[in-house]
């Protein structure tokens, strides 16, 4: 890569990106922005640095990897959309792809949605320029191509969609808030599978985000190399709100840290959460599972256990979980998830095919369901009981079993990453609660937790199911 100008001269021209990152509002980012290309930074900026990173001494050349944690409205989202300007518009990457071959700037989120909010900030510093304006070759709902042979690209994060493309770069949003139902470290895989596609151009990984829980890749990335121990290759910066945007009103901040002190010094003040820790480790959970079984058919000799979690078929998924008892241990036997939309009456029809077949005409489930599964199962000849627990309560009677390798687990990767992303948030009444992870999952979770806890808790006595006669 050869910059046809530098980042701070790009800054500082309106005719180029002085429109987007002009104003000394801006001068914190602007600092790390450059700093992570190798500029050297004014006394002013070189503050704002040694304020935001913890080292005294500014890179040296341009960093392998930028990683800006700050809170809301810090104008994260903006100033990486205008480095993406720079690096795809006003560098020269002719060197490293071969001819007819388009450099790809991927620019991934949790979903496309949340992608395209960074490519309309992309879209709009093009715009307001009339030279990089002009270097917009095409456009479509998800993606910018230049004249210059560079295509700016938005994904949803997952890493089976971004192996095998040629990245001059690659911006990563939001990566604290990433889930997948295949993985309980979604990020980590992710990252992984971008790496490659930097190697020949040497483009840089670029994260942003605001702080959440002390676990993941933001978290790791930061205890490593925030301040001087860190390796200098990799660069980056935390702050609060007001310490990247001063324009934020501070007194707003007061009332919401007052409100609710633990989420808001991660959402303002930068801070990573103390009142979460990871429910469960995935050590724990995979010394539970049975390599490569993925489901146990009916034997005479056990009477089997049913736990369901109803949906209205629109949102969330519905699942059904079986199993049975063998001395001290609860072995799950099978697990059925049924993703929306789909019509409740025929899944619960489904459903109780299942039962029938391990000889259950009662089941269990969620409490706060209402009256429509009794309705549906009673239709089937199967009585629907609410749970004598609510959620967390389960969850909370299933981690001893876990730890203690009391339970055998189905081979099923949707059900360990959503067991591994389970949390534990303490209140501010100091009680705890245990639920998934804020834009993920725990249907199949609570299914498991639900049928093993009482297949366990319980040797079978209320649970003990009836015979049908057929």
């Amino acid at each position: 890569m050869k910059p046809l100008v530098s980042l701070r001269r790009a800054f500082e021209d309106p005719l180029l990106l002085g429109g987007v990152m002009g104003g000394e509002s801006r001068a914190p980012m602007r600092s790390i922005l450059m700093a992570s290309q190798g500029e050297e930074l004014t006394d002013s900026e070189l503050a704002h640095f040694r304020r935001l990173t913890g080292r005294e001494t500014p890179p040296a050349g341009r960093v392998e990897e930028a990683h800006v944690i700050g809170g809301r409205r810090s104008g994260k989202s903006s100033g990486i959309a205008a480095l993406a300007v720079y690096q795809a518009a006003l560098c020269d990457h002719s060197d490293c792809l071969s001819p007819g071959e388009r450099g790809v700037l991927l620019i991934l989120a949790e979903n496309r949605a949340q992608a395209r909010v960074i490519l309309r900030y992309i879209d709009g510093a093009f715009q307001q320029s009339p030279a990089l304006s002009k270097l917009i070759d095409g456009r479509t709902q998800w993606s910018l191509t230049l004249a210059n042979g560079v295509e700016i690209e938005v994904r949803a994060a997952d890493f089976r969609g971004v192996r095998g493309l040629t990245l001059i770069a690659a911006l990563c949003d939001e990566i604290a808030f990433w889930h997948s139902d295949d993985s309980s470290n979604p990020a980590e895989e992710i990252i992984a599978a971008v790496k490659p596609g930097l190697i020949t151009t040497r483009g840089q990984l670029i994260t942003i985000g605001s702080p959440y829980a002390k676990r993941g890749f933001q978290y790791t990335t930061f205890r490593q190399h925030f301040g001087e121990q860190g390796d200098p290759r990799i660069l980056v910066a935390k702050g609060g709100t007001t310490a990247y945007n001063p324009t934020i009103d501070e007194e707003f901040i007061a009332r919401q840290i007052e409100r609710d002190p633990a989420a808001a010094r991660s959402e303002w003040l930068g801070e990573f959460r103390n009142d979460i820790e990871t429910f469960v480790s995935r050590e724990a959970v995979e010394a539970c599972i049975a390599v490569d079984v993925f489901e146990r058919g009916p034997l005479w000799q056990y009477n089997y256990t049913a736990f369901v979690d109803p949906s209205g078929g629109s949102v969330d998924e519905m699942t059904l979980a079986i199993a049975h008892r063998e001395g001290d241990v609860g072995v799950l036997d099978a697990l059925r998830v049924v993703k929306p939309p789909f019509s409740p009456s025929d899944v619960v029809a489904d459903f109780c095919n299942l039962l029938r077949s391990y000889r259950i005409s009662r089941v269990r489930g969620d409490r706060y369901a209402g009256e429509w599964p009794r309705e549906q199962f009673r239709k089937h000849g199967v009585e629907y009981l609410p749970s004598e627990k609510p959620k967390s309560d389960i969850f909370r009677d299933f981690l001893p079993l876990i730890n203690g390798r009391r339970v055998e687990l189905l081979d099923d990767k949707k059900l360990v990453a959503q067991l591994c992303g389970l949390e534990r948030r303490t209140a501010r009444s100091g009680r705890d609660s245990i639920d998934h992870a804020p834009g993920s999952h725990d249907d199949a979770a609570n299914c498991v937790a639900g049928v093993l806890v009482s297949t366990i808790g319980q040797a079978g006595a209320t649970m003990k199911v009836t015979p049908l006669r057929i």
